[in-house]
């Protein structure tokens, strides 16, 4: 069977099937019989729907899609980081890796990154695990220029060897790249801008080699995009993160010592209590033990442990109330 759209309206060409067609609300539903079997098609082209509705067509679609966690700096030298996912290898001889901070479709603005690539021709290309994952999505919260990332979502700034921007040591492997080109798609909001990076050098974590010095996929443990809150896990499918504040979360670096430093609350666990814009009032932390007197006068290992229970659950307010109580 093909379908072709013309000038003329629709062409239908088919064999041995049975379509149907009507259309509203700038799309076009097709059935399409297939002896016992019938299939129900949605077709939509892009400049009759609002860029923001087909952007979230795309990235249901093409999913699961790998993370570039970009690490780059001004022109002043300050750091940024930032994560997308536009992203894959296109060769290996030379090393190229191709990533897109796209203009935003809403407000049609440019991205950090891209303005710190355009100014300097150097950036990190860091890959994400789920060990990582919270911390991640913290980074991708749209902090004021000049805000430094690593700090926000609390990770370790390593030096680079070959460039100036710096790797993120919590990532297992991490791609020193100079970027070779830029290819501007457009000027309107949603419009792409492929940075073509050439890798000049890569560092893997020996933590997840087999035997024979290979890359295991299972202790990698990669994570990658999908659509709405949706990422996928390697090794175990899918699950959800809820997507970061339109206000700005606290960041990791607001988090008292204490909890900051705990021998129970992970990375992720951190980064999910700092992607709040407040912490409660202490009003609503006591109120929230006189209705549960038992995680009154806790020591702090376990404050901890019912803090992650409520963590593993989504729910970051009862989290911030347990680790709050006295």
């Amino acid at each position: 069977m093909l379908i072709r759209l013309n000038k003329s309206g629709w062409l239908k060409i088919f064999i041995k099937t049975n379509i149907k067609f009507f259309e509203y609300n700038s799309f076009k539903d097709l059935i399409v019989s297939l002896g016992h079997k019938k299939i129900f098609m949605r077709t939509i082209i892009p400049n009759e729907i609002s860029t923001g509705q087909f952007h979230s067509y795309l990235l249901g679609a093409i999913a699961p899609r790998p993370i570039a966690f970009a690490s780059t700096i001004d022109a002043e030298g300050n750091p940024n980081l930032s994560p997308f996912s536009f992203f894959n290898v296109f060769g290996s001889n030379p090393p190229t890796l191709i990533f897109s901070p796209a203009r935003r479709v809403r407000g049609n603005t440019t991205k950090h990154t891209l303005d710190n690539v355009l100014a300097t021709k150097e950036v990190v290309i860091n890959v994400v695990n789920y060990d990582m994952v919270q911390q991640m999505s913290l980074s991708s919260t749209e902090y004021p220029k000049g805000v430094n990332e690593f700090v926000k979502a609390g990770f370790t700034m390593l030096k680079s060897e070959e460039i100036k921007p710096f790797r993120v040591a919590e990532s297992p492997v991490q791609f020193e790249c100079i970027v070779k080109d830029i290819i501007f798609t457009g000027d309107e909001g949603g419009a792409g801008n492929l940075i073509i990076c050439e890798v000049v050098k890569m560092h893997i974590s020996e933590d997840i080699l087999d035997e024979n010095g290979e890359i295991d996929q299972q202790k990698i443990d990669l994570v990658a995009r999908a659509g709405g809150n949706y990422y996928s896990r390697s090794k175990d499918g899918f699950f959800e993160i809820p997507k970061p504040l339109s206000l700005l979360g606290i960041g990791i670096d607001q988090i008292p010592s204490e909890i900051k430093n705990s021998q129970i609350l992970t990375g992720n666990d951190l980064g999910m209590l700092g992607n709040v814009s407040e912490l409660p009032s202490k009003e609503t932390v006591d109120n929230f033990g006189k209705e549960h007197p038992k995680f009154i006068g806790l020591e702090t290992t376990k404050k901890h442990i019912f803090a992650k229970e409520y963590l593993k659950n989504n729910d970051i307010e009862s989290a911030w109330k347990v680790l709050l109580l006295n």
